[in-house]
């Protein structure tokens, strides 16, 4: 394997992702923003935050497929709420576990959560990317 996640002592240890990643693979996957969207382009899951966080993850998982990575190999992720609400982290928390279920693993890369005002669909209420690095 090419990254080494790692939850250093000094720094809170989350549930769902790591504080840092130190990867030694050669070649960079750079996944762009996946929005809930199916394999025809339709919104799955509106006004349900658990369901879109689980489609952009099955995207996210399609992608990095495609160039011959899987989670295992991501070093970052970066995902997007639009409009937050107090109280949608569990939401957030089922759709991940949901979603990690459904693709057999434990998607535990260093995350970066940014709240927007909207996302480029009006509907989406979460956009996920993702940078993998594999041998």
């Amino acid at each position: 394997m090419a990254v080494t996640l790692r939850n250093p002592d000094g720094l809170p240890k989350p549930d769902f992702y790591h504080q840092v990643s130190v990867a030694t693979g050669s070649r960079l996957v750079f996944v762009a923003g996946q929005l809930a969207s199916d394999a025809d382009g339709a919104l799955v899951g509106v006004g349900d935050l658990a369901a879109q966080v689980e489609q952009c993850y099955l995207n996210v998982g399609t992608a990095l497929a495609a160039a011959g990575a899987t989670f295992a190999d991501v070093v970052k992720l970066t995902v997007y709420v639009a409009d937050p609400r107090p109280g949608q982290m569990p939401q957030f928390f089922e759709g991940i576990s949901r979603a990690a279920e459904k693709l057999g693993v434990t998607p535990q890369a260093p995350l970066t959560g940014v709240f927007v005002a909207a996302l480029a669909d009006p509907d989406a209420l979460v956009e996920i990317e993702a940078t993998a690095v594999v041998d």
